[in-house]
């Protein structure tokens, strides 16, 4: 079972950390505090996160070094980073939140349904990774010969197969309609690229496990979750 996304919360004043959480509790999922760009920073070198909710202005490092920072690290430069401010300073402004790699750049005050409905978008996408992810290692078992289940229980190479097919089977559709739904509501050019990314890797993966059926002929190699 996929555990709960973490989104990190990044705001100095905690009144506004205690409005994001008030606003995104709805989706259930873990939402974890930093104060500081910083401390954002302590918080990615150990743990995975869906999205970053970013404030712009905060004392020290503010929210476009702190953004720099992630886009420089390997572990982090592709979680979607959504800006957060209180201060317009037009569309110059903008355009520095999206140079420092931001998906979006919102405003404050901004409306709560909006924001929840932006952050669920890349919560899913981050789900269906994890399934992938799932996917590909229990294929890699496959190809590495172990055949081996979680609980210790070793299963025949056909069923072993059929269970992969099937499990990937679910991810495929889930895929499929969070894609339909994207398109629908018009969402966020780097949503649906994200989307369509995930879309590439199920494909390779499912023509991978379609290789490795009886009279296929050789095993495949994996495609990279990277």
């Amino acid at each position: 079972m996929v555990q709960k996304a973490k989104i990190l919360l990044v705001d100095d004043r905690p009144e506004n950390l205690l409005a994001l959480e008030a606003i995104l509790s709805a989706l259930d999922q873990t939402l974890v505090r930093a104060s500081s760009g910083e401390e954002a920073l302590k918080a990615l070198l150990t743990d995975d996160f869906a999205v970053i909710l970013l404030d712009v202005q905060m004392p020290g490092m503010d929210g476009f070094e702190t953004a720099a920072h992630i886009k420089r690290r390997e572990r982090t430069r592709d979680i979607p980073i959504i800006f957060l401010t209180a201060i317009n300073h037009g569309p110059h402004h903008t355009f520095r939140g999206y140079a420092a790699g931001a998906v979006d750049y919102i405003s404050k005050p901004f409306d709560p349904w909006v924001l929840r409905a932006k952050v669920s978008v890349f919560v899913e996408l981050y789900m269906k990774n994890c399934q992938l992810r799932e996917q590909a290692a229990l294929l890699r078992l496959q190809l590495e010969g172990g055949g081996k289940a979680a609980a210790g229980e070793t299963k025949e190479p056909a069923g072993l197969l059929a269970e992969l097919s099937a499990r990937l089977a679910a991810v495929e559709e889930q895929a499929e309609a969070l894609s339909k739904q994207l398109d629908d509501e018009s969402a966020d050019a780097a949503a649906v690229a994200t989307a369509a990314h995930l879309e590439r890797k199920l494909t390779g993966l499912r023509r991978a496990l379609d290789a490795l059926e009886p009279g296929t002929g050789s095993s495949p190699s994996v495609p990279s979750q990277n």
